[in-house]
């Protein structure tokens, strides 16, 4: 039940984030003039009736043909990045030391002279010792990704492969699918820099980064893009809208409904329940959209502040025999009520500081309730081990599976598979950095990074890919 609460309430921070985001888009760039809040409201349930209505199949459809819209989309607003912003233009709307992608343990941006704002923004968020911060995002996305796949709809879609091989091919391939975003919001980056600098003067200390965007489309894209660009943007948002949809849906319906309410339900009651789930859910984003105050605030609350109390038991239940079903559910609903209480009691504390602070509460509160409860069922700990062979404090149960299959062998390829995590890092960050680096035009440390692609590609392709069995 901890993990359906947990899924639901990342469901609907999701969906807010959606809202916010529609809305501040929407108002910009359709005719109409609305406000961004009735425009959220409106796309939302235009978007809610199509996914209820769709069928998996054309939901599943139309995903592919989104994501080839949102493909062009970037590429067009990244080819015009390039076209429109000379070196020249970028180097002077930004500090010195901003191409650099090394840094200290200071940020070393000065943006004084150039837009004050930006210097109040980077004390504000606890960036300036950026060095102490890159470590703790480090930190974080290596804890998040040992507590494995979170509940949404990633795990339904590695859920749904039929082999770990295939399982890892569908998270693998994201960071491949994920390039032309990251040349579009180059892009979007780069024209802001230069166009939009006067607009984020005159808004004072109260800049709103997220109308870059909107403006660059209405001033850059040449008019027969523009219809592109904003049908791959709401395709973005349709197909990340419905799988989201679907998600909490599924829980509600499967976990809630049928597994305490009523077992026997028929096919047609559990249509019209997933119906009502679905709007349901929908309504509750809007409601936590309309008090959210910016698109960041809500994307920091599920990244940072929601995956802290998620985190500690996922990554117990992998790496410790005795960790149980009690300690599960007791770290993951503190976890999650800290989660909660932190924005309300502590509105500026930095939600990265605050996901350690979840992290640490949640992974005490499970160590301790587990030890003062009984384990798990040892028949149930030995399958478990048997069957996916994980790495940790498992000796216990290693050593009854032992006397009992001398020919078992415990999985001994852990320190493989830490060199590449290593690796793995390092070929994601590249892929990032790839159109960057094409769209700023800096040539040289472009073909660095793609040289590192190459190799950490090959490398991956040897010692991972080529390992991954049936």
């Amino acid at each position: 039940l901890s993990i359906v609460v947990f899924a639901l309430v990342s469901v609907i921070g999701f969906l807010s984030y959606a809202y916010q985001g529609i809305g501040k888009f929407a108002a910009v760039l359709l005719p109409w003039g609305y406000s961004p809040e009735t425009y959220g409201v409106i796309l939302m349930i235009i978007t809610t009736i199509y996914v209820i209505l769709g069928g998996m199949y054309s939901v599943v459809f139309t995903d592919i043909i989104q994501f080839v819209m949102l493909t062009i989309a970037s590429l067009i607003i990244g080819v015009v990045a390039m076209v429109k912003v000379a070196p020249e233009q970028l180097a002077a709307a930004v500090p010195k030391g901003w191409h650099q992608l090394f840094f200290g343990w200071h940020l070393n941006l000065n943006w004084q002279d150039i837009l004050p704002p930006v210097n109040q923004k980077i004390a504000s968020d606890g960036f300036e010792l950026f060095g102490i911060v890159w470590m703790m995002i480090l930190f974080k996305g290596l804890l998040v990704s040992m507590a494995g796949t979170a509940p949404n709809y990633d795990m339904q879609r590695v859920l749904a492969t039929r082999k770990p091989r295939e399982a890892s091919f569908m998270s693998g391939i994201v960071s491949v699918a994920l390039i032309p975003r990251w040349f579009m919001i180059g892009g979007i980056t780069v024209l802001g820099l230069v166009y939009f600098m006067p607009q984020l003067k005159a808004m004072g200390p109260n800049i709103d980064l997220e109308m870059l965007m909107p403006y660059v489309i209405q001033n850059f894209l040449p008019v027969g893009a523009v219809g592109i660009i904003i049908s791959g943007l709401l395709a973005s948002y349709m197909s990340t809208f419905d799988s989201t949809v679907n998600a909490g849906a599924a829980y509600v319906v499967n976990d809630i409904y049928v597994k305490y309410f009523n077992p026997a339900a028929s096919q047609r009651k559990i249509i019209r329940m997933s119906y009502l789930a679905s709007f349901g859910i929908v309504l509750l984003g809007i409601f936590f959209g309309l008090m959210s105050t910016s698109i960041h605030t809500v994307m920091q609350f599920i990244v940072s502040g929601l995956y802290g109390s998620y985190t500690a038991p996922n990554i117990l239940k992998w790496h410790w025999w005795r960790f149980n079903a009690y300690g599960y559910f007791w770290g993951m609903v503190s976890g999650l009520a800290v989660a909660l209480a932190l924005p309300v009691f502590f509105p500026s504390l930095n939600m990265l500081i605050g996901f350690f602070i979840i992290f640490l509460i949640s992974m005490a509160i499970s160590i301790v309730v587990s030890l003062f409860t009984e384990p798990d069922d040892v028949e149930v700990l030995k399958s478990f081990y048997k069957s996916v062979r994980p790495w940790g404090f498992w000796k216990t149960i290693h050593q009854q599976v032992v006397a009992e299959d001398p020919q078992f062998k415990h999985n001994s390829s852990w320190q493989h598979d830490l060199l590449n995590v290593a690796v793995g890092i390092v070929w994601q960050f590249s892929l990032v950095l790839l159109p960057i680096y094409l769209i700023i035009k800096q040539f040289d440390a472009l073909a660095v990074t793609l040289l590192i692609s190459l190799v950490t590609s090959y490398f991956l392709k040897k010692n991972w890919l080529n390992r991954l069995e049936d």
